[in-house]
């Protein structure tokens, strides 16, 4: 493989194209400035006009989420694990029917690994333009997204409506549901019931991992987060790992499954053969499975990065 045909598996971070019309809340105030970006995969957009920068996925769906201060993104369910990484700004992460069972601010590098089927959001807090990335469980991720009932309703006074297809249709551009079409359906008073409503007591410990805390775990060896034996023990359908520059190592390694590199500080050199490549901060790298590489820092400062690794578990409701 050459520099340039390694570039074809590499997602820059200044080369990222947003859809700000991912969602059914495109329209709503307060949501309607965020950017949707899919990395690698199909990710859970419901807009013919999202941009997708490698198709080709490796049990897992990488993409981001781009807000200015005070933008949020509404209450919605996942069937399969939503793993957000701060790479950018300050978050604050909510869930509950109404959003308000418990909530959770995170830092840039912070990482929270949201369980199935619980409603959530999420909202940037700080005073900049804020980015986190994103790891969905499965090819598919799922199948889309479920939203609260409160969020397809505000959606519809704003133009914009949700097919049982998946699929966005905007009265303000003209669009009406395809005949023989019905809109998505809401969720039964029967099923909202049922939705669990995790305290922050009973949640933060179990899915939330400080960037601190795993700089100082991963002082002399590589750590897993997300994983059986992780620091957060999930079978996800994927791993995480999180590599400092004292933690690598030079040595040549490689991966019978795809691997997924996000660095979050510092430039990372990597290397196979006689080849190399420098990977930067919001850079997203797929390393085709039975490369031999290495990874290290490519020059003095702090340094991290999360590796995202494809396993034999299932994508599917949290392991937990």
């Amino acid at each position: 493989m050459t520099p340039s045909e390694m570039e074809k598996c590499i997602v820059r971070y200044g080369d990222l194209i947003p859809c700000q019309t991912a969602f059914i809340d495109a329209h709503t105030p307060g949501s309607n400035q965020k950017e949707n970006f899919t990395i690698i995969g199909g990710g859970v957009s419901e807009s013919a006009d999202q941009h997708v920068h490698l198709r080709d996925t490796p049990g897992f769906n990488i993409g981001a989420a781009g807000q200015p201060p005070k933008c949020r993104n509404s209450l919605h369910v996942h069937t399969t694990a939503e793993v957000f990484f701060v790479l950018k700004g300050r978050w604050r992460f909510f869930w509950g029917r109404w959003g308000t069972a418990g909530e959770v601010a995170l830092e840039e590098g912070d990482i929270i690994n949201i369980p199935t089927g619980i409603f959530r959001g999420f909202e940037n807090i700080g005073s900049d333009y804020g980015m986190i990335m994103a790891i969905l469980g499965g090819d598919d991720a799922g199948g889309g997204v479920t939203w609260a009932p409160q969020v397809i309703e505000d959606a519809a006074e704003h133009g914009l409506i949700l097919g049982e297809n998946g699929r966005l249709y905007d009265s303000k551009n003209g669009e009406v549901l395809p005949d023989g079409l019905k809109p998505m359906p809401i969720l039964s008073s029967d099923v909202l019931t049922r939705i669990p409503e995790p305290t922050a007591k009973e949640f933060v410990p179990l899915y939330v991992a400080r960037y601190r805390d795993l700089m100082s775990l991963a002082a002399s060896q590589t750590v897993q987060v997300i994983g059986e034996g992780g620091v957060l023990k999930d079978k996800p359908g994927f791993s995480v790992d999180f590599i400092t520059r004292n933690s690598g190592s030079s040595a040549q390694e490689k991966f019978d499954d795809s691997v997924v590199f996000m660095p979050m500080r510092g430039h990372w050199r990597l290397s196979w053969g006689d080849e190399k490549v420098t990977l930067n901060p919001g850079d997203t790298c797929l390393l085709p499975a039975g490369l031999s590489h290495n990874i290290e820092p490519s020059m003095s400062g702090e340094a991290s990065l999360y590796r995202v690794c494809s396993n034999d578990d299932l994508a599917g409701p949290t392991w937990i």
